[in-house]
Parts: structure tokens; sequence; C-alpha cells
């Protein structure tokens, strides 16, 4: 219902025991990758480069906002439950997820519609994806980071402007490379194995 509401009633139609197996196995590959590979940003080592989102966005492109929306609430729960993880992290990083998916739908409709090349889609859903993030990544954090901790760190109001343009620039680095590889993903498992995507590179999108 939530990935209808706010993505729009695209899905495939796959057996529901399938889809229930795709989500176990996204979930379970975005929790991996989340505890094993980190790279901080140059720029700003307290922020973490990490992969996990992709698997995230591949059960978006290939089951829907259904599936994709479901896996990305079911990793949140489940860093949760991590000892060692802040609390507020795996919030923060769902908001992220959630918005770059929404730009993703809106960008691959607007480029799919107009007929463009695999390279066309690929790109605007890459930019759209980029640009709604760090909008309402940006929003959030100006609005959370000055509280106190647990919503918040106790950012002075100074330091402020700084934090949230590195952010953006972290936020929008994260897009330029999770989207792309993500779609190339999909499109070498599709073409491999015919599989059908929610989210077709070309032609019209599938409907529920």
């Amino acid at each position: 219902m939530l990935g209808s509401f706010c993505f729009g009633a695209i899905s495939l139609q796959v057996p529901k025991s399938k889809k229930v197996s795709a989500v176990a196995l996204f979930v379970a590959l975005a929790v991996v990758l989340n505890l094993t590979i980190k790279i901080p940003a140059p720029y700003a080592p307290f922020l973490i480069y990490e992969i996990w989102e992709i698997p995230i966005v591949a059960s978006f492109l290939v089951f829907g906002p259904s599936v994709g929306v479901t896996v990305a609430v079911l990793n949140f729960l489940a860093l949760e439950l991590i000892p060692g993880i802040l609390p507020i992290g795996p919030l923060y990083n769902l908001v992220a997820i959630l918005s770059m998916l929404l730009g993703i739908r809106i960008g691959h409709r607007i480029t799919v519609s107009a007929r463009r090349r695999v390279s066309g889609v690929v790109a605007g859903a890459t930019l759209l994806g980029g640009l709604v993030r760090v909008v309402l990544m940006t929003l959030m954090n100006a609005t959370l980071l000055p509280l106190p901790y647990p919503l918040g760190f106790n950012i002075p109001s100074q330091a402020l402007p700084g934090l949230l343009g590195l952010i953006g620039i972290f936020n929008a680095t994260i897009s330029l490379y999770t989207v792309p590889l993500s779609y190339g993903l999909v499109k070498a498992v599709s073409s491999r194995y015919r599989v059908g995507l929610a989210f077709p590179l070309s032609g019209s999108s599938v409907n529920s």
C-alpha cells in the first residue's frame, strides 16, 4: 500500500511466493553489504560510502514499488536490531533510499514515455533520483540535526549550512553510482535470464 501510494501502481505480475523469496533475498543482501563494505568519504570521513542500496534499487526496478519499499523497510528494521548501530542512523538511511526511489520512479517514467534510449532512461532516473534525495534529505537534516539525541546530534546553527552542503554532495554522489549500477545489474540479469521488469528500459511500463 505504501509503495502504491507514493510511487504509483506499477508492479510485476509474479507469484506471491516468488515475491516473498525475492524480498528475503534482497533484504539479506542489503544487510550483509551494509555491515561489510564501507568507504569513508575523503572530504568528510564521518560520511560513509556503501553499496547496500543497490539490492534495494534492483528489487524496486525488477518487482516494483511494493517489493522495493518492503525491502527498504525490512532492511531498516533489521539494522535497528543490530548492536552497535546508532538507532537514528537506519532511519536517516530509510528516508534517503525511499526519496531516491521516488526520484527514480519519476525519472524513469518521464524518459520511457519520451522513448529515450536506455542510456537516457538511466541518466534521467539517476538525475531525478539524486535530486529528490538531496532536496528531501536536506530538509530533513536541517530540521533534525540541531535537535538533541536520539532524533538529532545537537549540531550548532552556525555549523549547519556547511554540514548540509557536505551531506548534499554525499547524497548526490551516492545516487551517481547506485542508480547506474542497479540498472546495469538489472539489465544484465534480465537479458541473461529473460526476466520481466516492473520498470522496463524501453516501451510502456508494466501495470498491475
